[in-house]
Parts: C-alpha cells; sequence; structure tokens
C-alpha cells in the first residue's frame, strides 16, 4: 500500500532535480545522477529518501557500471504504477482521453464523438462521465489519480482555468477547469493543445535532451509551441508561439482571428479547400477531393497547395530565426498531405532561415489523437513539480 500523497510532491531543488531526471532518463546510479545535477552524493541520498518512502523512486538490483569495477551500485528508478494521469483532448467533434502512469505510459485509451449540442454544459458533462468511465476501468486507476488535464485548441489561460477563445468548439470565456473540478473532484489543469503535446514531447519524446525545441502542428489548425532554457513560452498573455496567426500576407485571405494574410488563413485544411474550390470552380468538392486533384495534376489545386507550403515554411522560418531552436517537430493531420506540402515547405525554409539557423532539422513525426490526449496528460506530471 502506497502513503499518502504529498502536495506539492516535491518542493526542494535537489527532489525536483532528480525526479526529472529519472522521469526522463531513466534508471540512473546515485553517482550518474550526481554528475549530471552537479549535486553531492550526501546531497543525492538525501534527497531520494523522501521519494523513495512515498513510493515514487525505488531502487533496481545492484548492477557493476564496468567489469572490474569497484562494490556494485542501485540504481534508482521511477516507480511509473505510483500515480496515474488522465488527459482528455477536445476536438471539434470528438474526445480522445487516455490514462497515463508516471512515465506518460498509456495504460487506458478510449474515445468518443461529441453530440450534436457543443455548447460547454454539455461537453463538460460529457466529459466527465468518459473521464469516469476510465477511472473505474482499473481499481488502482481510482485510488491513484488526482490529476486531469484537459487539451483544447485557441487561446487558453492555464492559470486561470479558462477557455478564452476557442473556434473548434466555439467556446469564449468558459471556465473549464472549474467545471470539471466540481463534478470529478480532480486536480484540472487546462490548456492549449498544441503546448500541450509540446510539453509531452519534450520530457518523453523528440524533445528530450534539448533545452531549445519547437512543434509545429498543421492541418485544422496551424499551431506551435515552444521550448526556451527547458521550459515552455507562454509568453505574458498566454498566446506565446501562434505561429498560425503570423502575418505573412498583407493583401491575404482574412483569418478567422481578425487579421488578414495569416499562415492558418492560407495553408489550414480549410483554407486549402475554400481555395482549390475557387481556383477550379468546383463548388461541391471536399478535402479529399482536393487532394486528389492536386495529385492527379491539376495546376491551379496544386498551385494552392505550393502556396500553402510556403506559408508554412516561411512561418517556421519566423520561429527559428527569432527562438533558435535545437530541433523542430512537424505534426498534425495535414502530414497525410506532405507529399503536396513538404517540398515548398522545405524549400521557404531553406531560402529565409538566418544563416546556421538552417542547420535546425525539421523531424516529421505523425502523432494520432491519443498522443495529444497523453499531451494533456503529462500536465498532471508537470503539475508534481513547483
Amino acid at each position: 500500500m502506497f502513503p499518502s500523497h504529498r502536495q506539492p510532491l516535491v518542493s526542494a531543488p535537489a527532489e525536483t532535480a532528480i525526479l526529472s531526471m529519472l522521469l526522463t532518463g531513466g534508471p540512473l546510479s546515485r553517482v550518474e545522477l550526481a554528475r549530471r545535477t552537479g549535486l553531492s552524493s550526501t546531497a543525492i541520498t538525501k534527497s531520494a529518501r523522501p521519494l523513495i518512502e512515498d513510493g515514487y523512486l525505488h531502487e533496481l538490483p545492484p548492477e557493476r557500471t564496468a567489469p572490474g569495477a569497484g562494490r556494485p551500485v542501485n540504481p534508482l528508478a521511477v516507480t511509473v504504477e505510483r500515480e496515474f494521469f488522465v488527459g482528455v483532448k477536445i476536438s471539434a467533434d470528438a474526445l480522445c482521453a487516455v490514462v497515463c502512469d508516471l512515465r506518460s505510459g498509456l495504460r487506458a485509451t478510449a474515445g468518443r464523438s461529441l453530440g450534436e449540442d457543443r455548447s460547454p454544459e454539455a461537453v463538460c458533462a460529457l466529459l466527465c462521465e468518459f473521464v469516469e468511465l476510465l477511472l473505474d476501468g482499473e481499481p488502482e486507476f481510482r485510488e491513484r489519480t488526482r490529476h486531469l488535464g484537459i487539451a483544447v485548441s485557441g487561446d487558453v489561460d492555464r492559470a486561470a482555468g479558462r477557455v478564452r477563445y476557442s473556434v473548434l468548439p466555439g467556446w469564449q470565456d468558459v471556465p473549464l477547469a472549474d467545471l470539471v473540478a466540481k463534478r470529478t473532484g480532480l486536480t484540472v489543469i487546462v490548456e492549449n493543445d498544441v503546448k500541450a503535446l509540446t510539453i509531452a514531447e519534450h520530457w518523453f519524446g523528440e524533445g528530450i535532451g534539448t533545452e531549445y525545441f519547437a512543434l509545429v502542428t498543421i492541418g485544422a489548425g496551424i499551431g506551435s509551441g515552444l521550448v526556451v532554457n527547458n521550459r515552455l513560452i507562454a509568453g505574458a498573455y498566454g498566446v506565446a508561439g501562434e505561429l498560425g496567426h503570423i502575418s505573412i500576407d498583407p493583401a491575404g485571405p482574412p483569418c478567422h482571428c481578425g487579421q488578414v494574410g495569416c499562415v492558418e488563413a492560407i495553408a489550414s485544411s480549410d483554407a486549402i479547400l475554400g481555395a482549390v474550390r475557387r481556383a477550379t470552380g468546383q463548388d461541391g468538392l471536399d478535402f479529399d477531393g482536393a487532394v486528389l486533384l492536386a495529385r492527379g495534376g491539376d495546376v491551379a489545386a496544386r498551385e494552392v497547395f505550393a502556396r500553402a507550403g510556403r506559408a508554412i515554411g516561411t512561418g517556421i522560418t519566423t520561429l527559428v530565426n527569432l527562438f533558435g531552436p535545437e530541433r523542430v517537430v512537424v505534426t498534425g493531420e495535414g502530414l497525410d498531405t506532405y507529399d503536396l506540402l513538404g517540398t515548398h515547405i522545405k524549400d521557404a525554409y531553406a531560402a529565409h532561415c538566418f544563416k546556421a539557423a538552417a542547420n535546425c532539422p525539421l523531424t516529421l513525426r505523425p502523432l494520432p489523437w491519443e498522443e495529444w490526449a497523453r499531451g494533456a496528460a503529462v500536465l498532471g506530471i508537470q503539475a508534481l513539480f513547483p
């Protein structure tokens, strides 16, 4: 039986350093922890003790660091089943939810379509019912879960737990964290979906080991998350990194945000579809049809995708030139059409990157909805730290 939770779990800098290192770096000896953190072996032992007593860390069987080395060491490892975290991704028409362990391993996944009523009250009721069903899946889920992360597109005030503006569910000024916390009894963290995914990728994915990292999503929306000095950048108003709303063409199409010529107004799926319809005169075309036209060699359709690719590449270049990430991950449902976009993204990126900034690699990483929900769950893991 695990002892009661402490709140917060870690507060001292040494405890924070040790737990975060083991979460992202796997089992490590005390000697290696001391080397990586700069702490003394005594400080490591002292700081690890309460985490071991609390059940969050455990010692692995003794092992020698090398043949002929001195006495065996007992590496420290995270006890992944010590605590569980629920994550929910709210999209335009569905909920995707997961239960993750302490190192973000997926333990349960589920999806559910939204009803016709997309109001905050209706969606919250469905979400809470969904979460209850997930927690009932295993006895330990109910016993060891105290955090629920929710990821939603748009302008999110994480500190207040409010969705200030989200175009996909069509919400404005919704106190989402309070609504859900009252019904579930869990600590609820609400974050922009791209920022949540960025945190998960930085801690447990392609961004491990980087201090400067960026993630870009293409598809229904164009978004990005930025990590600088190992911290996600939210900015003074919580909207830092909105690549989709960088205006790159003053004479471009209007955007739903009120500006004109935004990357998203040119390169989102809806923007591409609208432009192909206008260019071809085929008003009844759907997005799959637009893709087929372009792949079939239709000049007008291919040019629409080319323009979208150039817009995305220019937007990514702006981020790279300003923030200098070591790596950029490109993901989202728009990767399905990367054969039409990719060359133009890369050409624009190469043309506009300043000098050595062009050395920053672009990594394509398809991530299903479960990974977005996992990003929401990682918000709960992050909440263990001060």
